[in-house]
């Protein structure tokens, strides 16, 4: 008898573990149960890499902020979103580590294994897409966009508005509208731009990102060093 209490014990905090852990993926979610390939769009998130390299965080990551690097626009990732909230860390059969072999076809562009890691485990596990599938959706959706001449080269500190800024990336990309970006800033200087795509990585509006976007007046935006 004290066995089949002990066992109805047993069961009953297990089916209270799980129950609180449902909670938890609840709470992270809005409710939902996130899952892999089951989202609304992707957002390219493109870090301006000289304001990460100023950083304290950046002045320590020789793979991108070493002396022989001179990065510019580097992608930070290509997110699954919903059109409120986004998935995370979805469940899927792909591995977590994702090999250097195929990492470092991407260092052009994703210049860090420890980011490219991060960003599968995180975000890419929630596209649906295999490792090498997803990863090529980067580099596609990175080809696509057109980045402005005054930001991809030019050796001069520039000071810009967040309008200007996102106003220069739609006069160089047709298609895109000023509600399918918005611009990311810290301390006053230019962190990222985060482009809205279709599953297909076409150009489409996204209100919440949009309104998401940099309030500050004027920007600095630091050239490689």
């Amino acid at each position: 008898m004290k066995r089949q209490i002990l066992s109805l014990l047993m069961l009953l905090v297990m089916a209270g573990g799980a129950a609180a852990q449902e909670r938890r993926w609840d709470n992270q979610s809005g409710g939902r149960q996130d899952r892999a390939g089951v989202f609304d769009f992707y957002v390219l998130s493109l870090s301006w890499s000289p304001s990460f390299c100023a950083s304290n965080k950046g002045g320590s990551n020789d793979d991108q902020c070493g002396i022989d690097k001179h990065y510019r626009f580097i992608v930070h990732g290509l997110w699954p979103q919903y059109e409120k909230g986004y998935p995370d860390f979805c469940r899927s059969s792909e591995p977590d580590r994702v090999a250097y072999s195929l990492g470092r076809s991407l260092f052009d562009i994703m210049p860090s294994m420890g980011l490219i890691g991060h960003e599968w485990r995180k975000h890419g596990v929630c596209s649906g897409l295999s490792q090498r599938d997803y990863f090529g959706q980067i580099r596609q959706a990175f080809s696509n966009v057109k980045i402005p001449a005054d930001l991809s080269q030019g050796s001069a500190t520039a000071t810009l508005s967040p309008a200007d800024i996102e106003t220069k990336f739609v006069a160089a990309n047709p298609g895109m509208s000023t509600k399918g970006i918005s611009t990311s800033c810290q301390n006053r200087q230019l962190t990222e731009v985060r482009i809205c795509l279709t599953k297909d990585l076409q150009f489409r509006d996204c209100q919440e990102v949009d309104r998401d976007s940099c309030r500050a007046g004027q920007l600095s935006v630091p050239p490689p060093r």
